[in-house]
């Protein structure tokens, strides 16, 4: 398979649906580990910070984690939608981002120190982006 295989010229209107499914699925997914906070917020009576609560600081990590690496596979999915990719390329990068950020707050919501499903996680986020970025710099280049 080439690159132009999977890069054609122009937005294909089917990849910008799977890209909407795919941006709605993530921001859902924050919405949900936001609401996890502020439920162990409201539950252990804390305003500000983890009050010293382990059970806290993993729901803020979990989201904090999340919001840091959204926000970058989703622009890399808009840029690759724009540029040409097809839907199945949105569908399964979107779809292995959205995996591996389950994957990974699941690791640190139900496990102690470093798991197995923090390492998957990240595994597949990092795929992601690394195959994402190689995309768009050969689409620039090309």
């Amino acid at each position: 398979m080439t690159l132009s295989d999977i890069m054609g010229a122009a937005a294909h209107p089917e990849a910008l649906k799977a890209l909407s499914l795919w941006a709605g699925l993530l921001v859902l997914w924050l919405v949900l580990l936001s609401w996890g906070v502020v439920g162990q917020r409201r539950r252990l009576k804390v305003a500000f910070g983890d009050g010293g609560h382990v059970s806290l600081t993993a729901a803020g990590r979990a989201f904090g984690n999340a919001s840091e690496y959204i926000p970058a596979g989703l622009i890399a999915l808009v840029l690759l939608a724009l540029t040409g990719a097809t839907p199945l390329l949105i569908h399964a990068l979107g779809a292995t981002l959205l995996v591996g950020r389950m994957i990974h707050a699941a690791g640190l919501l139900f496990q102690k120190g470093p798991s197995l499903g923090r390492i998957l996680g990240m595994v597949l986020t990092y795929a992601v982006l690394l195959f994402a970025a190689g995309l768009l710099i050969g689409r620039a280049l090309g």
